[in-house]
C-alpha cells in the first residue's frame, strides 16, 4: 500500500506536570516536546511524538535538535520517494548517525497514517496480540522518604503492578529499605539513571537484600563493560535502559552478559521497527522486556500501549494513567488504568482521537512542510 503524504506539521508544545519530576540528573515542572502530524492526500492524519527534553540530561537530543533534524534532514528523506511500509524509514534515515528521537517521531506519525489506511489499530500492524497491558508507575526522588510513601501508598490502592523508585548516592539503600518495611510484598525496582560507578559496586550490592525486580541503569549511559563486569556480582537483575540505543546494543549486551532484562523505549532506539527488531532478539534469547516512560503525552502513551502488546513485553511497564501527569491530556478518551490494566484500543492506528482544541493550547508554534514534487 503506497502511502501519499500530502504535508507535515511540527508544532512545539509545552504542558505542566501536575507535580515536580526528580530524578538523579535534574527535576521537571514543564514538559516541552515536538508533536508530529503527517497528512496523506485523503486528509487523514498519522501522529507522533518526540520524547526529547529541552536539555541533553538523558541523551545529546533536546527538543532544539529534534526540530532541526525533522525540518532540515528527516521529513525531506521522508518526501524523496513514496512510501509503501513504514519500516522503510528506518532503512531511509540510516543515513543520518543517531538523532533517535527524531527519526522516532516522524516514524510513529507514519505508522500511525499506516494503520488508519488498513482499517487496522496499530497494534495489530505492529504484530501485537494482547488486548490488555499490565503497568506500573514510576516515581520520582521526592523531599522526603515519608513523602514517598504516601505515593506509593496512594498507586498500590490504585492497583498499578508495580513500583518503580529512582535513586541516586544518598537517596538508595536507606530508602528503599524503608519503602520495603511498609511495603514487604509490592513488586519493587530502582533505577538509577547511571548515577554510580564500579567503585559503588558495595552499595548496589546491599540493594539485593529487598528482593528488587530489578536494578535499572545503575553505571555509565554508554557503557555495556563495566555493566557486564557488575551483573556477576549482585543477585539483582540489572535492567539497561540509556545503554540500548539500538538493535546491535542490544545483541552485544546480551553476548556481553551486561543485563538480564531490558527497557524498551521508542524514542531511544530510533522507532517501532528498531523496538520490533530488538524484542524478536531478546525473545530468542529468553531476556525479558518492558516499556519505559518518558514523561509522554497522550501521542506518545498511544505508541507506547501498542509496542507493549508485542508477546516479550512481559513486565509492567512505566505507562501510567494521563492524569498521572497532565490535569488534561491531548487525546480523547484519556488512558486510564484499572487494576494496573490497560485496555488496548482498537480503533484504527493509535485507537485515540487527538484532541486538537487542547493541542492548540499547548501549541507554542507550529509550521507546515508541503510535498514539493508528486510522489
Amino acid at each position: 500500500m503506497r502511502l501519499e503524504i500530502d504535508y507535515i506539521i511540527l508544532r512545539y508544545l509545552q504542558m505542566e506536570l501536575k507535580a515536580p519530576f526528580t530524578t538523579s540528573f535534574g527535576t521537571f515542572q514543564t514538559k516541552e516536546f515536538i508533536l508530529v502530524e503527517a497528512v496523506d492526500s485523503n486528509g487523514v492524519s498519522g501522529w507522533g511524538e518526540s520524547v526529547a527534553f529541552s536539555a541533553p540530561w538523558y541523551s545529546e537530543e533536546t527538543v532544539k535538535t529534534n526540530w532541526h533534524m525533522l525540518e532540515d534532514f528527516l521529513i525531506p528523506l521522508a518526501f524523496a520517494e513514496p512510501i509503501d511500509h513504514p519500516s522503510e524509514l528506518s532503512k531511509r534515515f540510516g543515513a543520518i548517525r543517531q538523532n533517535h528521537m527524531a527519526k522516532a517521531a516522524l516514524e510513529g506519525a507514519v505508522w500511525d497514517l499506516y494503520a488508519k489506511r488498513l482499517g487496522v489499530p496499530l497494534y495489530q500492524a505492529l504484530g501485537g496480540t494482547k488486548r490488555e497491558i499490565e503497568v506500573g508507575v514510576s516515581i520520582g526522588i521526592q523531599p522526603t522518604v515519608d513523602e514517598l510513601l504516601r505515593i506509593i501508598e496512594r498507586y498500590v490502592t490504585q492497583g498499578y503492578r508495580r513500583m518503580k523508585v529512582k535513586i541516586k548516592p544518598g537517596w538508595d539503600v536507606g530508602v528503599i529499605r524503608e519503602v520495603r518495611r511498609v511495603f514487604p510484598d509490592v513488586p519493587l525496582m530502582a533505577d538509577a539513571n547511571s548515577a554510580y560507578t564500579l567503585a559503588d559496586v558495595e552499595r548496589l550490592k546491599a540493594l539485593d537484600e529487598f528482593g528488587l525486580m530489578m536494578i535499572e541503569q545503575p553505571l555509565a549511559a554508554d557503557d555495556l563493560v563495566d555493566h557486564a563486569q557488575l551483573q556477576p556480582l549482585l543477585k539483582t537483575p540489572i535492567c539497561l535502559d540509556e545503554s540500548i540505543r539500538s538493535f546491535d546494543d542490544a545483541r552485544k549486551a546480551l553476548h556481553l552478559g551486561s543485563c538480564r532484562i531490558i527497557n524498551m523505549k521508542i524514542g531511544r532506539i530510533g522507532g517501532l521497527q528498531e523496538a520490533k527488531h530488538i524484542h524478536d532478539l531478546c525473545r530468542e534469547h529468553g531476556v525479558p522486556v518492558w516499556c519505559g516512560g518518558m514523561l509522554e503525552a497522550g501521542v506518545g502513551r498511544a505508541h507506547n500501549i501498542a509496542i507493549t502488546t508485542l508477546e516479550n513485553f512481559t513486565l509492567p511497564g512505566d505507562t501510567a494513567a494521563s492524569s498521572h501527569y497532565w490535569e488534561r491530556d491531548i487525546i480523547v478518551p484519556e488512558v486510564e488504568v484499572h487494576n494496573g490494566l490497560i485496555r488496548v484500543p482498537d480503533a484504527p492506528g493509535i485507537g485515540y482521537e487527538v484532541d486538537r482544541r487542547q493541542v492548540e493550547r499547548y501549541t507554542q508554534f507550529a509550521k507546515v512542510y508541503r510535498r514539493s514534487l508528486p510522489a
